[in-house]
């Protein structure tokens, strides 16, 4: 097959499985459920093996697509059409890590799915319509597309929060869309005026000419206007990530919406706002970014430390998880304002490694919420005697999460700590009071549920069935394998890192 093939295959096949989908009677559930399963495996298949090439150090260049698309007028620039935006698509180290996390989670979401009560087809339908929408978002070979893809998944996160969320689903349906929606708007903004000033909305071509190698270009762009584009990019994708004070919309959805779509929102929504800051902000603003890099810092440790705290004080595991969330996004901003090779590559790692432990958590919360109990630590208690082994998953799940040694989310802080005590270590050690709070409010949670006083008697208590057996050894596996062989994502990165550092003058 031609290898330009496989990236259309990779982000579509999820709309050919729904445009196949639309002909089955919405009377078909468990047709449906698995039909939606096995939409989501050819394109974790293409990831799988595109990632495996990258590791056995083969390009993925040949993947890549261009078609003429839109073009406005007909100025050229070394020998280059300008103000013209096509249909790219591309992948990368970055990227393609960024694929296979989206992959996996979506396909263990798929299999978490078939607890959802009602209307299975429309459920089916708009599950595949976001996974289209973030693997666009993270093989878009411009900044065009990867706002259309972008947009396509809040739409999408929206209905299906609003839908089959729980009794404030409506509320925080919109309080997603108000909040994500303002981010948008401002993303906007920024690559409107980026075309209007460069010609081009190409990451390649943008890496060139806003660096000052377009020298006798009519509309050459000013430091000043740089900073203030870097700006713009770094609030908007604030609201995504999120950071303090724009959190407060996550807190809502990850109450409100299903387990299954908290999986994909916290695993994968929340790290476009990492892979934003990287792709928009440090790749083609470099030299700003390293300036701004103490404010960045300064905004990740806020987020550590306070949700660290709130999650603290909560007694309801979702709020627990989406606190924990919020500090764990402090993590990510801590290492890229560090903007130094440990720092970011940290931050990446923080961003793969809590995609897969937040999925984990919350496929295990919706387990809880599908045996018909409470979340309410208070009152949920000796799990251990009754489910054995989801408490042995669950206790795995808040290690990783805490950071144990031999887990995905030691390696992530640990580099990311190394790079921000390299650069500010007054910061790093404040830092490090988040991550102590971090093992007592996750321990305090896990303890208490699987090991506390039980109040809540239910006649017919189960453990796992088959289909959470699944994303659960699964999951366990991808977060084990990445703590005891980091290098499996390192290998991957180091290109993208050493580019990165070239643009900052490292």
């Amino acid at each position: 097959m031609n290898a330009s093939y496989f990236l259309p295959l990779l982000v579509f096949a999820p709309i050919v499985m729904l445009l196949i989908m639309a002909i089955v009677p919405k009377t078909e559930k468990t047709f449906i459920q698995r039909f939606l399963i096995i939409g989501t495996l050819p394109s974790l298949a293409i990831a799988i093996y595109g990632y495996v090439k990258f590791l056995q150090g083969n390009s993925l260049e040949s993947w890549a697509i261009h078609h003429r698309w839109l073009q406005f007028g007909d100025l050229s620039y070394l020998q280059e059409k300008m103000f013209q935006v096509d249909f790219e698509m591309g992948v990368d180290g970055l990227s393609i890590l960024m694929v296979l996390l989206t992959a996996i989670i979506a396909t263990m979401a798929a299999i978490a799915s078939f607890k959802i009560q009602k209307e299975w087809k429309g459920y089916a339908s708009l599950f595949l319509l976001l996974e289209t929408g973030m693997l666009g978002v993270f093989t878009s070979g411009n900044m065009v597309l990867f706002f259309l893809f972008f947009e396509l998944t809040l739409v999408a996160t929206f209905f299906l929060i609003g839908k089959w969320g729980g009794i404030a689903r409506e509320k925080a349906a919109y309080s997603y869309l108000i909040y994500n929606g303002l981010g948008s708007a401002l993303l906007l903004f920024v690559i409107v005026l980026t075309f209007i000033k460069t010609g081009s909305v190409n990451f390649e071509k943008l890496q060139f000419l806003l660096a000052g190698n377009a020298a006798g270009f009519a509309s050459p762009v000013s430091g000043v206007v740089k900073g203030w584009m870097l700006a713009g990019i770094l609030v908007a994708f604030a609201f995504k990530l999120p950071a303090f004070p724009l959190h407060r919309w996550m807190v809502k959805v990850h109450v409100e919406a299903p387990p299954s779509i908290v999986m994909l929102h916290s695993g994968v929504l929340l790290k476009m706002g990492a892979y934003g800051m990287i792709r928009f902000g440090l790749e083609l603003f470099p030299k700003e970014f390293h300036l701004a890099g103490l404010w960045i810092m300064i905004a990740g440790l806020v987020n550590l430390l306070y949700g660290a705290l709130i999650a603290f004080v909560q007694s309801d595991l979702k709020k627990v998880l989406a606190y924990s969330s919020i500090s764990h996004m402090g993590i990510v901003l801590l290492g890229l304002g560090a903007a130094n090779e440990a720092g970011v590559q940290g931050a990446i790692f923080q961003s793969v490694s809590h995609g897969f432990i937040s999925a984990f958590l919350f496929m295990l919360v919706g387990i809880l919420v599908y045996r018909g109990t409470t979340t309410d630590i208070r009152k949920l208690g000796g799990l251990a005697k009754k489910m054995p082994m989801f408490s042995g998953f669950l206790l795995a799940a808040g290690l990783a999460s805490l950071g144990l040694p031999g887990m995905s989310g030691f390696i992530s802080e640990f580099m990311t700590f190394l790079g921000v005590f390299q650069k500010w270590p007054v910061i790093g050690a404040i830092g490090t009071l988040g991550i102590i709070l971090t093992a007592v409010y996750v321990l305090k949670a896990v303890l208490n549920i699987t090991f506390g006083e039980m109040e809540i008697v239910k006649k017919k208590w189960f453990d796992l069935k088959r289909a959470e057996w699944i994303p659960s050894v699964c999951l366990t596996f991808v977060i084990l394998l990445i703590g005891l062989y980091p290098s499996i994502i390192s290998k991957a990165l180091q290109h993208t890192i050493e580019s990165l550092m070239i643009g900052m003058g490292g």
